[in-house]
């Protein structure tokens, strides 16, 4: 193997020892662990190694479950009139916080699967197809004859701002806890799923969580979604959610840093080992033993706010996934994959790498005032 690229010389490893860890490639080869998930990420992009056929021991994948749809920005060329026809330009992405979340940890080198809903449409194919470039493996997908495939389209105004999102989600209501059960595939080193599940799948997932002792996160999508979360919360590893939602499911505002630390208390008293609630421009809160702490949001130059929240998410998930469980070190990772997104036009940062999150120190996300944006959009 002298003289082949280092990317060769791995794939000629893993040919001869498919059971190969990446900790003994990395020594064989001299590089960095992180390095060697970069090459074994493009190895999947090239379509040269499957992502289910490299499970390991060491490395099982994350398992991503839930929505994968269609993401369409409306904005007027001038402003807004009510009751008539408007011209407007129309931009239109793969979004779905499962998707995005699994795209995410697909390009920091993590092997990932997505189970997901789709419909027997063009959106669909190319939602799969993407993915799957991605190296992101859909074999647990499943395609709703006669459906359409999940939309969200938000109308803005000639400024950019919001004016009113449509989420067509229904779809993923087939993902039953019988048809999950159906489509069982090699264990997961962790499990991330999202509320767009139906409540019952839901509770299944923690059911299996309890029983497994396995590692799972839940990340909240809206408000009115939340009502999918079971009251018990048994076996569940993190709880991701911003502070909407988390007012939601308290059924009260959390208007001050004693309301926040309550809900999120009465959160963990429910079963959550972890809760981090996302604030915008207040950065995040994180629970560590009795207490919550918080860290600033990184500055970051806006482009376009669509995804961050998701990348905020698949960057903890990630850092939880490479054994670290110091919560601070995976808001830090989170909130500078954010930065990164915020400052790009693209759902998910296309020069996301294995090595963007390894110097996420402190250093990185310590802002002098809190920005004036809300750096954790999420659906």
């Amino acid at each position: 193997m002298i003289g082949l690229p280092k990317k060769d010389q791995l794939y000629e490893l893993i040919r001869a020892n498919p059971f190969i860890s990446q900790q003994e490639l990395a020594d064989q080869l001299r590089l960095s662990r992180s390095a060697v998930a970069g090459h074994i990420a493009s190895l999947i992009r090239d379509r040269r190694l499957l992502g289910r056929a490299y499970v390991l021991p060491g490395a099982r994948p994350i398992a991503c479950i839930g929505a994968a749809n269609i993401d369409r920005k409306l904005r007027p060329e001038a402003p807004l009139v009510m009751g008539t026809s408007n011209p407007a330009r129309q931009h239109e992405s793969f979004g779905g916080v499962a998707r995005n979340i699994a795209e995410n940890l697909a390009r920091l080198g993590a092997p990932v699967s997505l189970t997901t809903a789709i419909g027997d449409d063009a959106s669909g194919r190319a939602l799969l197809t993407d993915a799957e470039a991605a190296g992101i493996d859909i074999g647990g997908a499943v395609k709703v004859a006669g459906a359409c495939s999940g939309t969200y389209t938000a109308v803005l105004d000639a400024e950019g701002e919001m004016v009113v999102a449509l989420a067509d989600m229904a779809l993923y209501d087939v993902l039953t806890p019988a048809l999950m059960a159906s489509r069982r595939r090699a264990a997961a080193a962790l499990t991330v799923a999202d509320l767009n599940l139906p409540a019952d799948t839901v509770a299944a997932l923690l059911a299996e969580a309890r029983g497994d002792a396995a590692t799972l996160v839940l990340v909240a999508v809206s408000q009115p979604k939340m009502a999918r979360l079971p009251q018990d919360l048994h076996g569940l590893r993190l709880l991701i959610l911003n502070e909407g939602e988390l007012a939601a499911r308290a059924g009260a505002p959390v208007d001050s840093d004693g309301a926040l630390a309550a809900a999120c208390a009465a959160l963990q008293a429910q079963g959550a080992r972890d809760v981090i609630v996302t604030r915008g421009s207040g950065g995040v809160c994180f629970t560590s033993g009795g207490s919550v702490r918080q860290l600033a949001a990184a500055a970051a130059q806006i482009v376009d706010v669509t995804g961050a929240g998701d990348a905020f998410a698949a960057a903890v998930c990630w850092s939880l996934f490479q054994g670290d469980d110091d919560l601070e070190l995976a808001c830090r990772r989170g909130l500078k994959l954010s930065a990164m997104t915020l400052a790009c036009d693209r759902t998910v940062c296309p020069t996301l790498d294995a090595d963007s999150l390894l110097d996420a120190g402190a250093a990185d996300n310590a802002a002098d005032s809190p920005q004036p944006f809300n750096a954790l959009y999420q659906e």
